[in-house]
């Protein structure tokens, strides 16, 4: 089994939970390619079982590059492939639930016609620029696996 990680990151705070996720995966014996979203140039549906995506969430919304990246995807060749979504946000967004980029992103997915296996997750950034939460690369860890148990289903 095979899988894609592909994230955006504005301080690095949603690459390293993307990273968290991917060695997760790894752990449990899945090949995982985290890749960030700017260095996509083509992705084959036929090259992955599965996808992970990732944007830090700014003003309620996922980043340009994500929106973009989403918006090249091609419904038919990703047609019912399982998939996640996870953002970065502040506990304050969180709480007044005023726009998620994991939402946004699980959202259009969902447009395609792809499978959602599992809530989006959102971790805590504690300032504009961070750093995460305590707990949350330890939480995205345990995302990936609870991902990996809905896939082998």
């Amino acid at each position: 089994m095979k899988g894609i990680v592909i994230y955006d990151t504005s301080y690095g705070n949603t690459r390293k939970i993307a990273e968290a996720i991917a060695d997760a995966l790894k752990e449990s014996g899945i090949h995982v390619d985290p890749t960030y979203v700017k260095n996509v140039k083509k992705l084959n549906a036929e090259d992955y079982d599965f996808l992970i995506i990732g944007s830090p969430t700014r003003f309620a919304t996922m980043s340009l590059a994500m929106r973009g990246f989403l918006s090249r995807l091609k419904a038919e060749e990703w047609l019912n492939k399982p998939f996640a979504a996870f953002d970065t946000e502040g506990s304050a967004n969180i709480e007044k639930n005023e726009g998620s980029a994991a939402e946004k992103i699980a959202q259009k997915l969902c447009e395609k016609q792809m499978n959602q296996l599992l809530p989006v997750l959102k971790a805590v950034v504690l300032d504009w620029k961070g750093p995460l939460q305590n707990g949350e690369i330890e939480r995205a860890k345990e995302y990936a696996r609870k991902f990996m148990a809905q896939l082998k289903r």
